[in-house]
């Protein structure tokens, strides 16, 4: 079997943020952007991945386009190491993280989708198995600095029953505002998207001490500054998470060589696809620390990290951005309900991404 087409369909999906609209890298943010890849086989098995955008939707996909598509077609889609082996060091000298490393990532999953629709068999099977069917997730709440906001959005993530909450926020009024109105018995975390010298954070965390935070993700610039991280994590007191910018197993090398977290943050649409995020999670058992996905995707990145997460047999949460799109491409299929998010049980990925929405917002 071969791989005889491959298309880069990036759509844009208008979503509510329920607050005022949030702006991400300096930009107003007002659609949630999704890069899909499409493998076809001549066999007629078709295979769907994705790649981490958000607004680098246009670059990610000509990179798709242009450096790696032109690289697989021809290809054997069953030997999923080699190809990808062969890929990454065809094109390394492009980037080992960014635009290349979340395209790769896409591939990576197109090919374990085909493999799994040959084998008749969900992906978390082919993975090690699993008698998971549901698995916990948490709500992820964009960024707002208002503190009036953040007691909303808390109030409405427990309402729909989550029973863990991450915070986007960099200033304390909507921080302490969101864990008041939590309480101390829902695990609350924050994200800091890496804004900080470690000296500075060291000093936040001192204003974050009575909080009780569940983690403090990516607390230092530059993001690769994991001895940074590690003093932070050695001195300001909270359990440290991070990883989400990390193109490859051996960037998680290097953070857990650091001492830098707690818990390890892979992220499948990023980190080069399930055969990469395998590798960090055998590197961070070895080493005792914690996984829990980095997980703000709506495609079959969001697919892919539950069958990771369910053949792992651990209580790896689930992140589920807190936003109302306009449609989605599975409906309620992976919808949580009461904190949990249903694992799916088709062959490959499980799911079919809805043809009438690919249409609608595509770009």
């Amino acid at each position: 079997m071969l791989i005889t087409h491959a298309e880069a369909i990036l759509l844009q999906v208008p979503f509510d943020h329920k607050s005022p609209q949030p702006a991400l890298y300096g930009r107003s943010w007002k659609t949630f952007d999704t890069l899909l890849l499409r493998l076809e086989t001549d066999g007629g098995i078709v295979g769907w991945g994705e790649a981490f955008v958000f607004h680098a939707g246009a670059v990610t996909k000509s990179a798709l386009e242009h450096l790696v598509i032109p690289n697989m077609l021809g290809r054997d889609p069953s030997q999923i190491v080699p190809l990808m082996n062969d890929l990454q060091r065809r094109l390394h000298l492009y980037g080992r993280s960014g635009p290349v490393a979340c395209a790769l990532s896409a591939v990576d999953i197109a090919l374990w989708d085909i493999n799994g629709k040959m084998a008749g068999m969900p992906l978390f099977r082919m993975l090690g198995g699993s008698t998971r069917t549901h698995l916990p997730a948490y709500a992820s709440i964009l960024r707002t600095a208002e503190a009036s906001q953040a007691t909303k959005s808390v109030e409405l993530a427990l309402k729909r029953g989550f029973r863990s909450i991450k915070l986007h926020e960099i200033d304390l009024d909507p921080i302490n505002a969101a864990r008041e109105a939590a309480g101390y018995e829902i695990p609350l975390m924050l994200d800091l998207d890496a804004p900080m010298s470690a000296n500075e954070s060291i000093e936040f965390c001192r204003h974050l001490a009575e909080l009780e935070l569940f983690w403090l993700e990516e607390p230092v610039w530059p993001p690769e500054n994991y001895d940074g991280i590690a003093d932070v994590r050695t001195n300001g007191g909270i359990p440290i998470a991070a990883g989400e910018n990390a193109g490859s197993a051996m960037d998680f090398k290097h953070l857990i060589a650091a001492e830098a977290i707690d818990f390890a943050q892979p992220s499948v649409g990023k980190v080069g696809g399930i055969t990469e995020m395998r590798k960090v999670m055998a590197l961070a058992s070895a080493y005792n620390v914690t996984v829990h996905p980095h997980s703000p995707y709506l495609g079959p990145a969001l697919l892919a990290t539950l069958h990771v997460n369910a053949a792992a047999g651990e209580d790896m949460l689930v992140e589920h951005l807190l936003i109302e799109p306009e449609a989605t491409l599975y409906g309620a299929a992976v919808r949580p309900f009461n904190g949990s998010v249903a694992v799916p049980q088709g062959p490959g990925l499980g799911l079919e991404p809805d043809m009438a929405v690919i249409e609608r917002f595509a770009v």
